[in-house]
């Protein structure tokens, strides 16, 4: 199949067995746009051919034929086969091979999606990670609450109380991503050994 501008009109030429036949775009099952860019693109080279006598390789001449060889690129996308584009400012025959399928992008992983995988779950680095993590925060609060108490035990009652409903929410967020819900699970026993550390403390 052949795509060819004649007359203002953009044209098919094909073989069926028999014989070279012209076939109208419109004929085919073409998106509407493409069929009537066609025709348009036809037009532009009707007209500028015949009246254009500077060399090939003007830019009104360069304009006509990279737009064709980009309809000629649709078309074959289209219909899914090959198609020669004859150029009607340089009268060059070039084949235009339909573009390979676009492979549709992945969805993002969510936390069921990880939860439901096959991939195994990291104990050792998970655990690891809400070790430390667990250390660090009871440290900071144990270090707070020693020196609040010295002033007032009741300041350093509301201060724990403020800071573990400060965390609660984003520990609740973070419980269900792969990632950070090792981090989540270390904040809340940090907050845990804490509050057990001081309560034994004061009961001593």
């Amino acid at each position: 199949m052949e795509l060819r501008a004649r007359a203002g009109r953009a044209v098919l030429v094909g073989h069926d067995g028999t014989s070279w036949r012209d076939v109208d775009p419109a004929t085919l099952a073409l998106t509407g746009d493409l069929t009537e860019s066609l025709h348009e693109w036809a037009q532009v080279a009707g007209i500028l051919v015949p009246r254009d006598h500077q060399p090939v390789g003007s830019t009104a001449g360069d304009l006509v034929s990279r737009r064709g060889l980009q309809l000629a690129r649709r078309l074959a996308t289209e219909l899914g086969v090959v198609v020669s584009y004859a150029d009607p400012v340089s009268g060059s025959v070039s084949t235009v091979q339909p573009a390979p399928p676009r492979k549709a992008p992945l969805p993002a992983r969510t936390a069921l999606d990880a939860e439901g995988s096959d991939e195994p779950t990291p104990w050792a680095t998970g655990l690891t990670v809400t070790a430390a993590t667990a250390v660090v925060v009871m440290i900071a609060l144990i270090s707070l609450s020693l020196t609040l108490a010295q002033a007032s035990p009741l300041v350093a009652t509301v201060t724990n109380i403020v800071v573990a409903a400060g965390l609660a929410p984003s520990v609740w967020l973070a419980r269900g991503i792969p990632i950070w819900r090792w981090v989540a699970l270390g904040v809340a026993g940090g907050i845990v050994l804490a509050w057990t550390a001081l309560l034994f403390s004061l009961l001593g």
